[in-house]
């Protein structure tokens, strides 16, 4: 199907045909906000998760320009953002004191930045879908989608796949990939039936094959999440040991305003008190054999006190775990020389401290300010902002019963659950059970909330297997089973003790705990293969264009180097030990340590086997070089102390030297048929010949072979970019980015800041350690570069042998297909490596 043209005939601008321009896009965007927001209510409503885009899209499909497309992501975004999260803005604007409308008008106006997912689905999906069809709109929309919510986190991590958490069947194939993975199907299933309604007019044949589409991604999901949900089933119905852990939700709230009222201490002292008796009811009472209580329950540093009062208070907790005579996980802070962490403590009986987690992903700007960003302004703008640290990642540690059973498990602090990577480290790391301890008191008046979070995190339990406990400050404290199912839960602004059961048992691997989150960056990696795709064709179109127009040689002028058949050999033995001083490093990174640069010799291999003979080569060429015109029927070569004169009619032929070494060049074959004492180095002999047969030379090729020679150089000279494939921006400016970045992550690792080295070591270790970074990124782009060299090469090759009209166009589609996975594909990978851990 193509996108629809507006066929109503000559342009008017009369009022009525402006709105009614206006009502149908605008009516689109409304119907789907509104269905939107039934949906993100939960619930019976989750069936609309599959149409709720269509108006939308129906829309889309009538844009013509990609300004229109922005535009109308640009509204979708903002009545996205009022439809789903009003309730967001109202609870951030009492939180700060602003108020309602104020806070919702400032969601509105930040409705892009905030759900940037909306913009980047239209944006690709209108580009794609004007070149390659709906279809290919559909899979770049989709792959958009997804690929911005991995690349841009959403602060609650919300993505369309967490409204089937309601549906026991369709949730199960965020084993598969997340939430992300059912974001997609919804997507796609949307597009299915929107391509099927714009079809109707064109008969029940053109209906049924975007409509079987979408039925068959339904029916493969649903049997899919059937076959998982009976596994899970017969899995939980075999016997297994467990643990009975108690969850107290104590319903304490707004410390702060408490601390005025009663003062630091005396909080302190009901909170712990509350606590005490809440846990010894579950304990006496429902059997329980370990506690959970919230985060930041116990709102100092645990372990490392700050006071006598802090000392004493930390022996009080401490005595009570030995009275009550289970293990204990509370929230609270930690503290190192790096500075404070939001934290949970593991306490045992016998044992007393285990360990404390350390939350991962602090509450921006509330927990957390970013050095580059923290400042006395921002403090006087956000006087609540805190300044803790990030922990270092997911930790498992044990919850062992007095009778010795034990479960591995992995907490994670309120924010530390809308995002995949713990809980999936966590797993991989032998965890068996999630913990989750949060303190979602600001959405007291805002279950919406509340909810969503609870959400959010019954998908970690299901990409993971994992069962997980649940607790919070005020609500909703929860119990989670394999299959994300809510087995149990309290409500918001309740006191209440909610005792559960985790199985001792083995994990089930998911392909998401052996993948990741892998949904996302294959979104994105397929915009860039769509690229990559589209740039070919540019490239082909444009190759076909300069075949045709061919550039005149009238006024040839060319930089060459003149060598003679010594200055050649050497020249030529330079740049081929050079070639097998590289070829001999990879061999022994292949045999004996990998693909990695990790030592002080491979940098001198390279810098003497490889570099020096390099740059000696580039040495006697620059030593020789001339400047090659055609003027007055002679061929004039003018270097800086002297200038050498061939009259044309004198080179009978040429010949292209079959071993382009140090360089492509030819020999000139006179009249006498003496070769000339020098050969030329040069690019394009093929340009030259042509320029010389235009000045009334008779000059020929020598055979068949140097005219095929000649005619792949010109082939490769014509794709050359000047800067692009320059050898100083290739392998020494640009390998100076990446090794940027990992040198300053390997100085906050090794020495704790950017310039921990230099201050530990001075000035000399700190410039020498970059500059071993460097080299070491030099020789590997150095590497890449060379193997698709061989590939550009072979394949340009084999399309000259094929006889391929088209050989041209192939060459430049082959080098911006290498520049495309040098310049981009590198920095993807890096991006890809360093959020993967």
């Amino acid at each position: 199907m193509t996108l629809s043209q507006d066929s109503s005939g000559p342009a008017q601008t009369s009022p009525t045909r402006v709105l009614t321009k206006l009502s149908w896009p605008l009516a689109g965007i409304a119907g789907s906000a509104l269905l939107l927001g039934l949906y993100a209510r939960g619930g019976s409503a989750w069936p609309l998760g599959f149409i709720a885009l269509v108006p939308w899209m129906l829309t889309l499909n009538r844009v013509q320009t990609l300004g229109g497309a922005l535009a109308s992501g640009l509204l979708m975004s903002v009545a996205f953002a009022l439809a789903v999260f009003a309730w967001f803005g109202a609870a951030f604007g009492a939180y700060v004191g602003l108020g309602t409308v104020p806070a919702i008008l400032i969601l509105a106006v930040l409705a892009p930045l905030l759900q940037p997912q909306v913009l980047a689905f239209a944006l690709a999906r209108h580009w794609a879908a004007r070149r390659n069809g709906l279809a290919a709109g559909a899979l770049a929309g989709a792959a958009a989608w997804v690929g911005c919510e991995w690349l841009v986190p959403k602060l609650l991590g919300d993505t369309l796949g967490h409204g089937l958490l309601p549906s026991p069947v369709l949730r199960q194939m965020a084993d598969l990939g997340g939430a992300a993975g059912l974001s997609v199907v919804l997507l796609w299933v949307n597009e299915a039936l929107a391509s099927a309604i714009a079809r109707w007019r064109l008969g029940t044949r053109a209906v049924l094959r975007p409509a079987a589409t979408a039925l068959v991604l339904v029916v493969a999901a649903t049997g899919y999440g059937t076959w998982r949900l009976s596994a899970l089933q017969s899995m939980q119905a075999e016997p297994a040991q467990s643990i009975r852990i108690g969850l107290i939700q104590s319903n304490i709230t707004h410390y702060e305003r408490l601390r005025e009222e009663m003062g630091a201490y005396a909080v302190i002292r009901h909170v712990l008190d509350t606590h005490y008796a809440m846990s010894e009811y579950a304990v006496r009472e429902q059997g329980a054999e370990a506690l959970l209580w919230s985060e930041t329950v116990f709102p100092t540093t645990f372990g490392s006190p700050k006071s006598a009062d802090g000392a004493e208070l930390d022996q009080e907790i401490l005595a009570f775990v030995e009275r009550i005579g289970v293990p204990l996980v509370f929230g609270t802070y930690d503290q190192d020389v790096g500075g404070e962490y939001n934290s949970a403590a593991f306490v045992e009986p016998g044992r007393g401290l285990l360990g404390h987690y350390r939350k991962a992903h602090p509450f921006p700007l509330t927990e957390h300010v970013p050095d580059w960003l923290d400042g006395p302004w921002l403090r006087r703008w956000l006087p609540w902002a805190g300044n803790w640290q990030a922990g270092a990642g997911a930790r498992v540690l044990p919850l062992r019963t007095a009778d010795g059973r034990e479960v591995d498990v992995v907490p994670l602090i309120c924010l530390d659950d809308v995002r995949s990577a713990l809980s999936i480290e966590g797993s991989r790391l032998g965890a068996q059970a999630i913990l989750g301890l949060s303190n979602d008191a600001w959405f007291t008046d805002y279950p919406q909330g509340a909810r969503l979070h609870l959400t959010v995190a019954a998908f970690r339990s299901i990409e993971t297997r994992l069962p997980q406990l649940r607790v919070t400050t005020n609500g909703l404290s929860a119990l989670i089973d394999e299959s994300g199912e809510v087995m149990a839960r309290t409500e918001m602004g309740q006191q209440a003790v909610l005792v559960g059961e985790i199985p001792v048992r083995p994990a089930i691997e998911t392909l998401m705990v052996r993948w990741g989150d892998w949904v996302g960056p294959a979104g994105l990696c397929l915009l860039l293969l769509l690229a990559l795709v589209e740039a070919w064709r540019l490239a082909l179109r444009r190759a076909v264009a300069a075949d045709a127009n061919p550039p005149s040689d009238a006024a040839f002028t060319a930089r060459v180097a003149l060598l003679t058949p010594p200055w050649r050999a050497v020249a030529g033995l330079l740049r081929l030990t050079a070639g097998l001083g590289l070829a001999w490093l990879l061999t022994g990174m292949l045999l004996r340590i990998g693909l990695q640069v990790n030592s002080l010799a491979q940098l001198w291999l390279f810098a003497g086997g490889v570099l020096a003979p390099a740059l000696a080569a580039w040495a006697i060429q620059r030593s020789f070089a001339a400047q090659a015109r055609i003027s007055a029927g002679l061929l004039v070569f003018e270097q800086p102390a002297q200038r050498i004169e061939i009259p044309v009619h004198e080179i009978r032929s040429l010949r292209t030297w079959r071993i382009a070494l140090p360089h492509s060049g030819v020999d000139l074959v006179l009249a006498s048929g003496r070769r000339w004492r020098q050969g030329v180095v040069l690019a394009d002999p093929q340009r030259l010949r042509q320029a010389l047969n235009q000045a009334g030379s008779p000059a020929t090729w020598t055979d068949r072979l140097a005219e095929r020679i000649a005619e792949h150089a010109s082939i490769r000279a014509t794709a050359h970019r000047r800067w692009l494939d320059h050898a100083v921006i290739k392998f020494a400016l640009f390998p100076l980015m990446p090794a940027l970045v990992a040198f300053r992550l390997h100085q906050y690792i090794a020495f704790g800041g950017t310039f921990g080295e230099y201050y530990t070591y001075g000035l000399g270790a700190w410039l020498s350690g970059l500059a071993i970074w460097w080299g070491a990124w030099a020789i590997g782009l150095m590497l890449l570069a060379a193997g698709l060299r061989i590939m550009i090469e072979a394949g340009s090759v084999g399309l000259q042998l094929a006889g391929r009209t088209r050989a041209r166009a192939g060459r430049h589609a082959l080098e911006w297909l290498g520049r495309a996975i040098f310049y981009v594909g590198v920095p993807i990978w890096l991006v890809l490596r360093i959020v993967s851990g």
